[in-house]
């Protein structure tokens, strides 16, 4: 009986850890993009993002990894939160909050002579960092590659 249960409990955290390491990319992949974005086309186009734009370097590169453990770390949560319930409050609420979380802690460490756009910018990225991780995650669900919790 014993070993059933560590097999069941083996078999979760193994899926567990399937959907932080979607979660971990799908971050990754939203830090590039939205890095880019904000490099490339906000901080040109609008002077007072100029604060936004980011210079490849070792600090870059730790945002970066900062952001796959973000997603890592949000990967396992989403998959506890969602479980089978099919309450979209659930995982709004999920991506609602780490995105806030994540975002509103770095608006208080900015520069706080930075206008107030580049932070709702900011904010605004972390959400939709989350939400592109919720997507990958869910979709992983639906074609069964990941399995919801308690199944």
């Amino acid at each position: 009986m014993n070993r059933i249960l560590d097999q069941q409990y083996l078999a979760e955290r193994l899926e567990s850890l399937k959907a932080g390491i979607i979660g971990a990319f799908s971050l990754s992949f939203a830090f590039l993009i939205t890095s880019l974005v904000n490099t490339l086309v906000l901080a040109k186009s609008f002077p007072i993002l100029v604060s936004l734009q980011r210079e490849l370097n070792w600090y870059w590169l730790l945002s970066g990894a900062i952001a796959a453990f973000s997603g890592l770390l949000f990967g396992v949560t989403y998959r506890y939160i969602i479980r089978t319930d099919q309450n979209p409050h659930l995982s709004s609420g999920g991506v609602l909050a780490f995105g806030l979380v994540r975002g509103l802690s770095q608006t208080e460490a900015f520069n706080t002579h930075t206008h107030l756009l580049a932070f709702v910018v900011l904010v605004g990225e972390s959400i939709l960092w989350f939400a592109i991780a919720a997507i990958a995650i869910d979709t992983a669900i639906k074609f069964a590659w990941l399995k919801p919790f308690g199944q």
